[in-house]
Formats: structure tokens, sequence, C-alpha cells
């Protein structure tokens, strides 16, 4: 009864994310900044130290020694993006996940571990060796079938089993596989939304887990664990259901938030007289990448660097953007009480 309860929430409380991204103006834009984060904590669990904050900003005006992981989120947020259009075109498949982790491995760390391919090698999680690890997935001879029973298993149209179980136990199950050299923490979660999307449960990839992994990394190796070992498979289905509610809850949340702000943005802007309809292309542009200066700012209303330059100073005075460098050139600006809305 725990489980179906969950289940039950799960259900409303995803539904209700997805009616409400119907009537957001501009979902696409927030889409982006959710994926920003889900790239951010996703690539977290793996060891990297990027900030949400940092994972905007461009590579120029990241630390030397901060850009090797600022790369692996934007190839997160690339191979996220390139997924969900695929899906367009292609059935969540094998195909998609090895094109998916190719995405994702390239031209980072880990470039050198086959991208897009399956494992020739055995692998193992903690310790040093197979001997001593904590757990040591199947051969690598067997992948190829392992990975066609999770294909089988997502498109079977007689498993009657409710979606957001199924893919409770696809994670489960693509984690447990481990079918690549690296990244299969950052896919598995990526299969999350992707699986959510090709059944038409949600409309838009709004809905992203790895904040909730991330705050909650012991239990959820645990859960898993205790699958592996102790065939607790209702602990692990419990887990994952209450991290679906707590996280479409979030979302849900987050974008009432960002329309209020929406909407009080706007009425500050109308006061801006001329400047009103620069003020408002520039603020509309800033909800997929709240970070802005005003040589950007120029590009984005085709004016003079000194018209955006007033622009800016206009928009700092009415409270909606916030100088953060403190320098007297290159200044960087940023939306702050709307980045602010992602990073609660």
């Amino acid at each position: 009864m725990e489980i179906i309860n969950l289940l039950s929430k799960a259900d409303r409380v995803v539904g209700r994310l997805d009616m409400f991204s119907e009537y957001v103006p501009n979902i696409d834009l927030f889409i982006s900044m959710h994926v920003y984060k889900e790239a951010t904590k996703s690539s977290n669990i793996e060891g990297t130290q990027t900030k949400m904050e940092e994972a905007l900003l461009d590579e120029e005006d990241v630390p030397l020694d901060k850009r090797d992981d600022w790369a692996e989120v934007q190839n997160y947020i690339l191979a996220m993006n390139q997924a969900i259009k695929h899906l367009q075109t292609l059935p969540l498949s094998s195909r998609l996940i090895r094109d998916t982790h190719k995405a994702l491995m390239s031209g980072v760390r880990g470039e050198n571990k086959y991208p897009g391919e399956f494992r020739r090698s055995q692998n193992w999680i903690g310790g040093s060796s197979p001997t001593d690890a904590l757990f040591v997935p199947p051969v690598f001879g067997e992948i190829p079938i392992l990975i066609s029973d999770i294909e089988e298993f997502i498109h079977n149209p007689v498993c009657d089993l409710p979606d957001l179980v199924k893919i409770a136990l696809i994670h489960y199950q693509f984690e447990t596989i481990h079918p690549f050299n690296d990244g299969n923490g950052r896919v598995g979660r990526l299969l999350i939304t992707l699986y959510l999307v090709s059944k038409g449960i949600l409309k838009r990839p709004i809905l992203y887990l790895s904040d909730y992994l991330e705050s909650h990394r012991r239990s959820y190796y645990d859960r898993i664990m205790g699958v592996r070992f102790g065939d607790d498979v209702a602990s692990w289905v419990k887990f994952f259901l209450e991290g679906v509610i707590v996280t479409a809850e979030k979302g849900t949340m987050a974008l009432n938030e960002i329309m209020a702000l929406q909407k009080e943005y706007e009425e500050i802007i109308k006061e801006m007289g001329s400047r009103s309809a620069n003020a408002l292309k520039l603020i509309d542009s800033m909800y997929q990448n709240p970070f802005i200066d005003i040589t950007k700012t120029a590009g984005i209303i085709g004016q003079s660097f000194p018209t955006a330059k007033t622009l800016i100073e206009n928009l700092v005075e009415k409270g909606i953007l916030s100088e953060i460098t403190g320098g007297r050139r290159g200044k960087k600006y940023v939306m702050s009480r709307y980045i602010n809305i992602f990073l609660k």
C-alpha cells in the first residue's frame, strides 16, 4: 500500500507539472535553466565541483583550474539536448543510449574510454580491483544481450507495470549493468527524463532527479545496493517515487515563481518609456542564461555600446540586474532573483 500511495501521489504531481508547463510562456527558455541545473548536479555526483552559476559562464570567464569540470557539464547539456531531439525520430534504444554517451564523453576526461561504445573489459565499483570491490558488474560479453533486454522491457506492450515503476527498474538495471567504461551514472540519470518524454508522460523535458539524488546520495547508493545484494526492490522503488514527488513539486513551485517574477519585471519595464522595448527584449533573452555584459547586450538589442551601457545601468537601478565583478572594465551582470529560483 505504501508504494501504491506513493505512486498515486507521484502521478498527480508529475501530471500537474506537465500541465503547468503547457501554460508557461517561453517554457523552452526556462527548461534550458533546468538542464543546466541537472547537468551540474549529475556531474557533481561523479565528483566535479562546478556550480550552476559557473556552468552558465562562457569558457573564458571560468578559472583555468575549473575548466575541465566546466567542459564535462557542457557535454552533459549537449548530450541531453541531442537525445531529446533524437527522440523525435528514434525510439529509446541501444543506439540512442550509445549516441548520448558519445556526446557526453567526447573531448573531455574519459574521452579515451571509448565514447559511444560498450565496454570491452571488466569494470568494478569501489575498491582497487574486482577482488575487493563493493560491486562487480556483469562481464563485458554479456552487455549487448542485457541492454537488449532493457530495450525489450521499455517497449514491451504487454508489460502492465506503471511507467514510474518501470523507469525506476530501468535505471537500477542500467546502473547495475554499468555498460560503459565511464559515464554510466550520468547516462543512467539522463535515461529517467528520456523515458518520461518518450512515453508522453512529459511533453517537455522538465523533470530531473539529479538534484534529489545528490542531496540523498548515501540513501541512493544504499537503496541500489539493497537491490543488488538483498533483492529489496520495494525500498528502491519507494525512494525513487519519493524523489519524483519532491522534484515535481519543486518544479511546479519554480514555474510559479518564474511567472510571478516575469509579471513583476514586465510592470517595471513598462515604466522605462522609450527604453521599454529594448529592456524587454534583453530580459526575455536572459531567461535562457541570466548572465550578461554590455557587449552582448548591444548585440541582442541591435544598438550601440553606449546605448547598451545606459540600458544596463537603468536595469541595475530598477533592481532587475546586479553587477557581479566589481571591476571598472569587463563588467558582468546577472538577473540574480531569477537564478536564485534554481539554486534552492
